[in-house]
């Protein structure tokens, strides 16, 4: 029970911070930010001792929470070994965000609507991470899309924030109208949502592949996969500390936590769905983010494509290798999208990696623990990205070998954005007069990078892990490395784990130089550029849809419901009853005159039925 009262602390001080800003803070937004700083800071502690004193035995506890005749739905906590896991990063990242947005919000004139808006997040976040049953999570989850709303839009005036966050907000109500479905679905198939009864039911039954599918409509949103990845990109017009910790950390890594969570109801044809969008996700966001010059852009698509990397190992059938990688990359990518913040501040908040140049220099600690972050993402050895990512090819491999290729060209073209990125912006000299006086941030922004640069090396060591945490890899990772080891192909990974990253970051350090005033590509190969830069035109496809399509049924409807329902049937009822009524109101006028008028109609009816005209 002690590891109970620790996870309803860790589940419920960040939401009375967000109360508590909310009401009485709002114009005092220094101590709305070192309260919802310390309430983080404190989620981290309280979320390591419970983890570290509980005996790896699956907690259950619920209280009952709606009650509809002989229908029920708890409130409960279902802790086990893949929840301890997931709180942990988001307790970690989650703090090293709180801390670092004390540096990068410190002049921003809305600091406390910001700081509420993180504390509701970490809420809802750990309300997903702890919920025993479909209903509570997707309750959360829809949380969990309000403060991403909440959040993106935080520069409400600028025109872009206002558009990305309503189309975050409207294409992941799209891919949750289907997990919706799907729950419902899930109830009426197998009688409960509860995560544990799930998981016990008779497997010789069968589950069913559409509400599976249903369900990954959930991740699909959240995480940005095809075919709704197009809100994540757009998604970077929020401050940068929310695109560290929702939309690369947290918020979209939930989508493979819940597949992870629901793994036992996907089938091998669900599955195999799954990986096809996914490895297709994978080399889509590869290819668009190496023309991509906004610093935050190309972070947005790397972060779809590792998205897919962990998709790929969901479709392969290895939830734990996609829970490790998930791991590492929250570490390495919320330092590098901190990193990339701490440069926009520096640099009167450029953002165009050819207007940069030069940063190490002037920021060494920024360069140096991006170059950390850059290392994990792109797979070299020693490094913890190289060790979750190598598992997810080692089992593409034993698997797959037409997706094995593609996450293989998918992690080469990693080297190569990422080298453009570094070369381009952090080497060479100065491109710009903002570049020319970026400095150093403070040691509320320092900091955090430092503590994520750390964890990106170590992260990998799964060795070192507590076993409370790495038990839910562990057994995966030592199954694919016998695989390759019996099928002979150990060299063959040692020789792909040093020649990926070697060929993309030495080669565009040939092809760009250091500090490069234009893009290369753009010059030397148009059309590629264009073809790439396109992203293959699904944005123009969702607007045309919009536009041509989805808008004029709208107005096809809206002139139905005017005709049929407003005029007709609501107006013409209406029309009629009072029609009726003042007839009715005729018959008791006391005028002598209608009296008359309605007895000889009465006569009338009456002499009809006489002769046998009528009835």
């Amino acid at each position: 029970m002690e590891t109970v009262a620790l996870l309803l602390f860790v589940w419920f001080l960040p939401l009375g911070s967000a109360v508590l800003i909310t009401i009485l803070l709002r114009q005092k937004g220094v101590v709305a930010a070192w309260i919802s700083v310390g309430v983080s800071l404190s989620i981290g502690g309280l979320a390591g001792l419970a983890i570290m004193g509980w005996d790896g035995v699956p907690l259950e506890c619920s209280w009952r929470w709606l009650e509809l005749g002989d229908w029920q739905v708890s409130m409960g906590i279902y802790f086990n070994d893949t929840a301890a896991l997931m709180l942990a990063v988001v307790a970690l990242v989650g703090g090293c965000v709180h801390v670092f947005s004390l540096g990068y919000m410190r002049s921003d004139g809305s600091k406390s609507r910001y700081f509420a808006g993180l504390s509701l997040f970490m809420f809802s976040m750990v309300g997903i991470v702890l919920s025993d049953n479909l209903i509570m999570i997707f309750f959360f989850w829809e949380l969990v899309g309000f403060s991403s709303y909440v959040l993106i839009a935080h520069y409400w005036k600028t025109e872009g924030a206002k558009i990305a966050s309503k189309k975050a907000f409207i294409v992941n109500r799209v891919g949750d109208l289907g997990f919706l479905i799907g729950i419902i679905g899930c109830y009426y198939q197998y009688g409960t949502v509860n995560l544990v009864a799930l998981s016990n039911g008779d497997p010789l039954l069968g589950y069913s592949s559409g509400i599976a599918l249903l369900l990954a409509c959930g991740f699909i949103g959240k995480s940005a996969q095809f075919p709704l990845q197009v809100w994540l990109p757009d998604a970077m017009a929020g401050p940068t500390p929310v695109s560290a910790l929702i939309h690369a950390a947290t918020m979209v890594a939930a989508g493979v936590y819940l597949m992870v969570r629901v793994f036992f109801l996907f089938p091998p044809e669900a599955l195999q769905v799954i990986l096809w969008l996914c490895a297709a996700m994978t080399v889509y966001a590869s290819a668009v983010a190496l023309v991509e010059r906004d610093i935050k852009k190309i972070l947005a698509y790397s972060t779809l494509s590792q998205l897919g990397f962990m998709g790929v190992a969901l479709g392969l059938g290895f939830p734990g290798l996609a829970l490790f990688h998930m791991s590492c990359h929250a570490f390495f990518k919320a330092l590098l999208f901190l990193a990339s913040g701490s440069v926009i501040v520096a640099g009167d908040h450029q953002q165009d990696i050819f207007r940069m140049g030069g940063l190490w220099k002037r920021m060494p600690v920024t360069t140096a623990t991006f170059a950390v972050g850059l290392l994990a993402l792109c797979g070299v050895p020693f490094f913890s990205g190289y060790y979750s990512k190598d598992a997810i090819l080692e089992a593409a491999y034993l698997n797959n070998r037409i997706v094995f290729y593609g996450v293989l060209f998918s992690a080469m073209m990693t080297a190569v954005y990422m080298g453009r990125l570094f070369w381009t912006a952090f080497m060479g000299s100065a491109n710009s007069a903002e570049a020319g006086r970026a400095r150093e941030g403070s040691g509320a922004m320092t900091v955090p990078l430092l503590v994520l640069a750390v964890f990106s090396i170590i992260g990998g060591y799964h060795s070192g892990w507590p076993l409370n945490l790495s038990s839910v890899f562990s057994t995966e990772l030592v199954q694919v490395h016998r695989g390759i080891q019996s099928a002979g192909a150990t060299g063959l990974f040692v020789f792909l784990g040093m020649g990926v990253w070697v060929v993309g970051l030495m080669g565009t350090r040939y092809f760009y130089g250091t500090g490069s005033k234009q893009d290369k590509l753009e010059q030397r190969a148009g059309f590629l550029y264009k073809f790439l830069a396109s992203k293959l035109w699904i944005d123009p496809l969702y607007q045309f849809y919009v536009a041509q399509i989805q808008q004029r049924i709208a107005r096809l409807l809206n002139v139905l419901d005017c005709l049929l329902i407003g005029n007709l049937m609501v107006r013409g009822l209406a029309g009629l009853v009072g029609l009726l009524g003042r007839g009715t109101r005729l018959l008791h006028s006391g005028n002598g005159h209608y009296y008359v008028y309605w007895f000889l109609l009465g006569m009338g009816v009456l002499c009809l039925f006489a002769v046998g005209l009528w009835g």
